[in-house]
C-alpha cells in the first residue's frame, strides 16, 4: 500500500485573517450588539487545525459553498458563498472571511468562531455546492506535458485519438490521458504524485505510485483521485522492456493511434495512421512494403525529432521475422519518419534517366526541325 512521505511537514497550522464586524442582525441579542461595537477591522485567529487528513478537500477560489445557520432567527443570514480570487468569501454580519486553504471541517470551525461573536447560537452547517475546475500539472514522459484543467465530472479526459471520454472524478490515469498518454520512455514504476497540504504555506506531501501494478493486477490504490493543484511526474526509463512497452501501449495509458511518414522506395508512400507503438517492420508492410529492385532493404532509416529539438537518425535492415526490439525493430512514435533508401540499381536507373531523357528530347526536336525544313 502506498504511503505519503510527509518529510518535515508541520501538521497543525495557525493563520491570521482580517474580519470586519458589521451591524448586528435584529434577531441577535445584547452579546451581538457588543460584538458589533468592535473596531471595523479586527485581527482574529483561525481555530487550530484538526489532525492532518491526508486526502481532505482543500477549499480555493471558484468553490461555491452553501451556508446554513441552525438558529431559526438567523437562517436568513445563510445562503450561497463563492470564494473569490483572493480566497475570501462575503458573509452577513461578518464581512470578508478568508476560506482558501482550509478543509471543509476547518472552514466550519472558523465560521462558527466568527459567528460566535455576533450570535448567541452560532451553530452552522457548511457544504460544497459546486466544485471549482481542477488545475493539474502533468510532467515528464507524456506526449504533451503541461498544465491541464480537469472537470470535477471527468469530462474532457479522453486519450488523444480515442473516441470516448473517461467519466467520473479525475484520477491519475485520466490526467495522463488528458496529456496525450505516456511516451515509450515512460517508467510507470516511478510515478510521483505531489499534493499541497491545508494552509496558506506552500507545503506538499508526496506519494510514490506504481502504475504497472494498476495495469497488470488492477490495483486501484495506484490510481488515486486528484485534487486541485496536484502535480504528476512520470520518470524516464533507461531501457523499457519491449514486452512491457507493447502491453502498456495496448492499454489506455497511451494514445490509441499515431501518424508517421513513410517515404522513399515503398509502394504506397505518405502519412499513414497506425496503432500506438506499431513496430517499424509493420509500418513498412502497411505502406505496401519496399519496392522491388529500387529499395535498399538494408538502408531503412528512422528519423525522429526529440522533444529537445535534436534529430535522431538510425538505420535498420528489413527483417519481418524480428520481434519488437529497440535495436532491430523499434516501436514508432507520433511524427516519426521512415525513409526507405534507393538501392544501387535504383540509383543507376535514375542516373541513366537523367542522362538519356535530355538526349531524347533533343533528338525529338531535331526530327521535328528536319521535317519542317523538308516540307518548306
Amino acid at each position: 500500500m502506498p504511503s505519503w512521505d510527509r518529510g518535515s511537514l508541520q501538521r497543525p497550522f495557525l493563520v491570521g485573517v482580517a474580519a470586519s464586524l458589521l451591524l448586528a442582525h435584529p434577531g441577535a441579542v445584547a452579546a451581538s450588539a457588543a460584538a458589533a461595537a468592535a473596531p471595523p477591522t479586527q485581527i482574529q485567529q483561525r481555530p487550530s487545525a484538526e489532525p492532518l487528513q491526508l486526502d481532505a478537500y482543500i477549499l480555493g477560489p471558484g468553490d461555491v459553498l452553501e451556508l446554513q445557520l441552525l438558529d431559526p432567527s438567523a437562517q436568513a443570514l445563510g445562503g450561497s458563498l463563492e470564494i473569490l480570487n483572493d480566497g475570501t468569501a462575503s458573509l452577513a454580519l461578518i464581512g470578508s472571511a478568508q476560506l482558501s486553504g482550509l478543509t471543509l471541517s476547518q472552514a466550519t470551525q472558523w465560521l462558527t468562531l466568527l459567528y460566535r461573536r455576533v450570535l448567541l447560537r452560532p451553530e452552522l452547517t457548511l457544504r460544497v455546492a459546486r466544485l471549482r475546475p481542477m488545475q493539474v500539472s502533468v510532467l515528464g514522459e507524456v506526449q504533451n506535458p503541461g498544465l491541464y484543467s480537469l472537470s470535477p465530472s471527468g469530462e474532457g479526459s479522453a486519450v488523444q485519438g480515442a473516441p470516448t471520454t473517461s467519466p467520473g472524478l479525475p484520477t491519475v490515469v485520466s490526467a495522463i490521458q488528458k496529456a496525450g498518454g505516456i511516451t515509450l520512455n515512460a517508467d510507470l514504476r516511478q510515478v510521483v504524485l505531489r499534493r499541497r497540504l491545508p494552509g496558506n504555506e506552500a507545503e506538499q506531501k508526496q506519494l510514490d505510485l506504481n502504475l504497472v501494478e494498476l495495469v497488470r493486477n488492477g490495483n486501484q490504490r495506484q490510481n488515486p483521485f486528484l485534487f486541485d493543484g496536484d502535480t504528476i511526474l512520470i520518470a524516464r526509463a533507461a531501457t523499457p522492456p519491449p514486452d512491457e512497452v507493447l502491453e502498456l501501449g495496448a492499454g489506455n495509458l497511451s494514445p490509441q493511434t499515431i501518424t508517421v511518414n513513410v517515404i522513399g522506395e515503398v509502394r504506397s508512400p505518405g502519412r499513414i495512421p497506425l496503432r500506438a507503438n506499431t513496430p517499424l517492420m509493420d509500418a513498412l508492410l502497411t505502406a505496401g512494403g519496399p519496392d522491388d529492385w529500387r529499395a535498399d532493404e538494408r538502408g531503412i532509416q528512422l528519423i525522429r525529432v526529440n522533444r529537445n529539438g535534436t534529430v535522431e537518425r538510425r538505420t535498420f535492415a528489413v527483417d519481418y521475422s524480428q520481434g519488437v526490439s529497440t535495436e532491430k525493430n523499434p516501436p514508432l512514435r507520433e511524427g516519426d519518419t521512415v525513409l526507405v533508401s534507393r538501392s544501387l540499381y535504383g540509383k543507376s536507373v535514375d542516373i541513366l534517366n537523367q542522362v538519356i531523357l535530355p538526349i531524347g528530347q533533343l533528338l525529338n526536336i531535331y526530327v521535328l526541325y528536319d521535317n519542317i525544313n523538308n516540307r518548306f
